[in-house]
């Protein structure tokens, strides 16, 4: 274990560069639980980090990865060497070293025991746009939003936590509509267990009105901008929408008048500084009711040689479904 693959960003503005390298442990994080990573995911937030334009890494030469799941390498801080655990958020893999690497360190307060229901590989199917997608489910339902109150709406459906949330919503029994901008993902998100599909340019133009016909029961926005302001107008009496994204602007221009006389509901979800216990509870849910179904299909599975064409994928809006990156596989592209 001298050295190991790892995919590297460094964010040198005049000559930045990315791609598989050898490291060894003292090129990783000094401190925490040392965990072999079996599995990391894709995610919108990875493309920010490994670019300069992104302006999330925090740390150059960075290795990218949000979220991990892997078995624990080492006995320590209560954790036995051979412990299944999943971790993600807080700082990893913008300002800490993150899972695109056979090794990582996470501070044991991060780290969330694999619960009984998943693999470590359909734990990063899930990855942190399935955790996103569980607590805005989640929140809808503490909210009161049942599957016989009519549809709901998931935006952006074809993303990470999209397609996780169209297939744990339709689990739960409720009517779900999938909206996207991508006519040959239809089939891909009926497979989910979306009833309707809904062209994203519906919700894309204002018309203007505060207020527009009474469509959906609640919804999970992943997108934000316009549509998110559009689907506020649209929203059922007393309903709600979980909002996580902004790949659609992060401004929302809108008026006060649906939440005074509908009496709708934004809530807002953050998945990267969850409390614990929290955590803890969200992935037991995750492995149990709320698990997705078909996670086998819904994960591609790639190496780290693999992860700078998709990085630049997704920042495009090009990926369907969900990502997942084995750092022991042999990496088929490197750089010095």
């Amino acid at each position: 274990m001298s050295t190991f693959p790892a995919f590297v960003f460094s964010n040198d503005r005049d000559d930045p560069s990315r791609g598989v390298r050898e490291v060894g442990l003292d090129s990783i994080s000094p401190d925490g639980v040392l965990i072999e990573v079996e599995w990391s995911s894709v995610n919108y937030k990875d493309g920010l980090a490994s670019t300069v334009s992104g302006k999330v890494a925090r740390l150059s030469p960075l290795i990218p990865g949000v979220d991990l799941a892997g078995r624990v390498a080492e006995s320590s801080n209560g954790f036995a060497a051979g412990d299944l655990v999943i971790a993600h958020g807080y700082d990893i893999g913008t300002s800490r070293h993150g899972g695109y690497a056979r090794y990582a360190r996470v501070p044991a307060e991060w780290i969330v025991p694999l619960p009984t229901g998943l693999t470590t590989r359909e734990a990063m199917v899930v990855g942190t746009g399935g955790f996103t997608a569980a607590l805005s489910v989640i929140a809808l339902q503490r909210w009161g939003v049942q599957p016989d109150g009519g549809p709901v709406l998931v935006t952006g459906a074809t993303g990470g936590v999209g397609s996780m949330a169209v297939s744990m919503l339709a689990g739960l029994g409720y009517d779900v509509i999938a909206s996207s901008g991508k006519p040959e993902a239809s089939d891909y998100l009926r497979g989910l267990g979306a009833n309707t599909i809904l062209d994203r340019s519906t919700l894309a133009d204002d018309d203007g009105r505060p207020l527009q016909t009474m469509e959906f029961n609640g919804a999970v926005d992943c997108v934000g901008g316009s549509t998110l302001a559009n689907l506020l107008k649209r929203l059922q009496y007393g309903s709600a929408v979980a909002a996580s994204g902004l790949t659609g602007g992060s401004s929302l221009s809108t008026t006060v008048i649906p939440f005074i006389l509908r009496g709708v509901a934004l809530l807002g979800i953050d998945s990267v500084h969850t409390p614990m216990e929290v955590r803890i509870e969200t992935w037991r849910r995750i492995a149990s009711d709320l698990k997705p179904a078909g996670l086998d299909a819904i994960g591609h599975s790639i190496d780290l040689g693999d992860l700078d064409r998709v990085l630049t994928t997704i920042l495009g809006g090009g990926v369907t479904g969900r990502f997942v990156v084995a750092p022991t596989a042999p990496a088929r592209s490197a750089i010095a």
